[in-house]
C-alpha cells in the first residue's frame, strides 16, 4: 500500500456516482488527470460544508466531478454556476447534472470564462478556479471584486506538479507562477497553499 492508497482508505469513501464518473473520465478523456478524484473531491465537499456558500462560481468544469463535489456540500438552496469552454461537452454535462445527486444546484455555462465572469454578476461566497493556467491571474483580477467580504477563492494546480520550482518554465507554469506571486503580494486577502495532489491555494477575502 502506498501513501495515496493509505489516505484514501482512511477518509470518507468516494460516492459511487463519482467513482463511476472518475472511471469514465479515465476511459474516455485525453487528459484524465484533470479530474479532481477521491481525496481532492472529499476536501472540496468538506470545504463547501464548512463555508456553507449560497453562490458558488466554478471556472473549468471538465467532466463535472468537482462541481458535483462542491454541490454536495452546499446548502439545499445554494446555486453553483460552472463555466466550461469546451462546447462539445455541453450535452454530456447537461445530462450528468440532470441525473446526478446534487446536480439540480448546478447551472452550466459554455464559453470563455473571462467573458462570462462579468455577465454572471457578483456576491460570490466561493469561487473555484481550475481552468486555463495561463489565465489564472486574469481570472483572479476579475472575480476578486465580485467575491463577498469574508468569501473564498480556491485555486487548483498551484504547485503544478512541482514545476513552480523548476529552472525552466512553459507557458502554463509561467501562468501559475505569476498567479502565485500576485496572490502572495495581495494584502486584501489571506492565503495558504496546501500541498495536496497538484497544489491547492485557499484564499479568503478580508
Amino acid at each position: 500500500m502506498n501513501l495515496d492508497e493509505y489516505i484514501e482508505s482512511h477518509i470518507d469513501a468516494e460516492p459511487e456516482h463519482l467513482h463511476a464518473l472518475y472511471r469514465r473520465t479515465h476511459l474516455t478523456r485525453l487528459y484524465p488527470r484533470m479530474c479532481s478524484g477521491h481525496v481532492q473531491g472529499r476536501l472540496l465537499t468538506m470545504l463547501a460544508k464548512m463555508i456553507s456558500p449560497h453562490r458558488v462560481l466554478e471556472l473549468g468544469t471538465f467532466t463535472g466531478y468537482s462541481a458535483l463535489c462542491l454541490a454536495e456540500g452546499m446548502p439545499d438552496d445554494g446555486v453553483l454556476h460552472t463555466v466550461e469552454i469546451d462546447d462539445e461537452s455541453e450535452d454530456e454535462l447537461t445530462e450528468l447534472f440532470a441525473s446526478a445527486p446534487g446536480g439540480h444546484k448546478i447551472r452550466l455555462h459554455i464559453g470563455d470564462a473571462t467573458e462570462l465572469i462579468p455577465a454572471l454578476g457578483d456576491g460570490w461566497d466561493l469561487v473555484f478556479i481550475d481552468a486555463n493556467k495561463r489565465s489564472y491571474s486574469d481570472y483572479y483580477r476579475l472575480v476578486l471584486p465580485r467575491v463577498k467580504s469574508g468569501g473564498y477563492i480556491i485555486a487548483d494546480n498551484t504547485l503544478w506538479d512541482g514545476k513552480v520550482v523548476a529552472e525552466s518554465h512553459d507557458a502554463q507554469t509561467s501562468g501559475i507562477l505569476a498567479f502565485n506571486d500576485f496572490v502572495a503580494a495581495d494584502p486584501t486577502v489571506e492565503k495558504v497553499i496546501l500541498p495536496i495532489r497538484d497544489g491547492m491555494t485557499i484564499i479568503r477575502k478580508k
